[in-house]
């Protein structure tokens, strides 16, 4: 498990964390001690398939998706793996972020809701 603490004044909870939950397939943004945001992927040899985002009800409109996005794309380029956006939200983060156009492997066709 990777995890990482983040404390910001302005927009979030000073109890925020982030983690890589191998068990799970999934990276993991916490609030508090709740799960406030998902992100599921598929480790491939190679890449990583992001597949699913979701952001708790309660969580929603706060940023806190972007945080992770920005965690969990860190870390598998850290790796030395490339990314495969089949999630729409994660699609749409690295359309808007281009310091992770040389890791890229876009799929033949936008997910569904990019």
């Amino acid at each position: 498990m990777t995890e990482n603490s983040a404390e910001t004044e302005d927009t979030f909870s000073p109890d925020v964390s982030t983690t890589r939950n191998d068990d799970l397939h999934r990276y993991e943004l916490h609030v508090g001690g709740k799960l406030a945001v998902q992100v599921r992927y598929i480790d491939r040899p190679g890449h990583v398939d992001f597949i699913h985002t979701e952001t708790a009800e309660q969580f929603k409109g706060q940023g806190l998706a972007g945080v992770l996005a920005h965690f969990a794309l860190d870390d598998v380029v850290a790796s030395g793996k490339r990314i495969i956006p089949h999630c729409p939200y994660i699609y749409r983060y690295l359309r808007k972020h281009d310091a992770y156009n040389q890791c890229i492997d876009w799929p033949e066709q936008a997910p569904a809701g990019a």
